[in-house]
């Protein structure tokens, strides 16, 4: 039975132009993704949103809130709450600003697209309702990149609680595909007071699922991820509660997974480091244009 692996049809001759040299490798976009999680019954939920099948990357694949770094975010101080941005820098291996940015867009994103805002007005706070109007104009403002996340901050007298994160891993989008994203994947908590919504035009469902019964729906076929997707909810399967997994997150290795293709006799093989289960072989010999999973 095929899994819900996302696997398009044109990876087979992007590799074939990279391995040629006649294409070149787009240079990857540092960008941020959020696992949210909360409490259920029996473990742990995760909330998921499913891509707008119209979508001309990953469309129908279900994902988590997260998207690019607002490069205003590098520069402009930010309130702040938790870990240093020292801190930050060298448990994601990066400089002090880049580091502000890509947390920033962690925040910012899980905001944009789920509603739900890790920004308080002191440390050892957070927001509570944040779906009045006022909120909501903000809220579109800094999807359309009208306001960087920053000023919203500032205008809002809000610190972002750096502290309600945790750094997971981190995906490389493989060097064949036309847009790239160096990613940073975070799990967090929802905060007491607060609830998701479907905020985000790029998704036309959401969910809190199990992360063991998102796994399984996979495996039958019957939800469609992207390899880190899938891979990150089979690493939150062991945590009895969130507060398991955020304690967990210091310890990970944030190494980046980059996809490697290669040619082996009459098949490209298609692999990511660590993940043998996402490993394609794809015949080497088919018409350009006529590949397929």
């Amino acid at each position: 039975m095929a899994n819900g692996q996302w696997y398009p049809p044109e990876w087979p001759d992007r590799i074939r132009a990279l391995a040629s040299g006649t294409l070149t490798p787009a240079a990857p976009r540092r960008a941020a993704t959020v696992m949210l999680l909360k409490d259920g019954e029996s473990g742990p939920l995760v909330h998921m949103l499913r891509r707008r099948a119209s979508m001309a990357f990953a469309g129908g694949a279900y994902a988590y809130p997260g998207g690019g770094v607002d490069p205003r975010d590098d520069e402009r101080h930010v309130g702040w709450a938790g870990p240093t941005r020292a801190w930050w820098a060298k448990r994601l291996g990066v400089e002090e600003t880049t580091a502000q940015a890509i947390v920033c867009a962690a925040v910012r994103e899980t905001y944009e697209e789920a509603g739900v805002l890790l920004a308080g007005p002191a440390a050892d706070s957070v927001v509570g309702d944040t779906t009045g109007e006022d909120w909501e104009a903000d809220r579109a403002a800094l999807v359309g990149r009208e306001l960087s996340f920053a000023e919203f901050l500032d205008r809002r007298g809000l610190v972002l609680r750096s502290d309600l994160l945790g750094a997971w891993t981190r995906w490389i989008t493989p060097e064949f595909e036309p847009r790239r994203y160096d990613t940073w994947f975070f799990v967090a908590a929802l905060p007491e007071g607060q609830r998701t919504r479907n905020a985000s035009t790029e998704a036309d469902r959401t969910v809190w699922i199990r992360p063991r019964e998102a796994a399984v729906s996979y495996d039958e076929g019957d939800l469609l991820m992207m390899p880190p997707t899938i891979a990150t909810l089979r690493q939150l399967i062991p945590y009895a509660t969130a507060a398991e997994a955020l304690a967990a997150a210091p310890e990970r290795d944030l190494t980046p997974v980059l996809a490697r293709a290669r040619l082996e006799g009459d098949e490209i093989v298609l692999s990511w480091p660590g993940h043998d289960e996402f490993t394609k072989h794809v015949p080497n010999d088919l018409p350009t244009g006529g590949a397929s999973a």
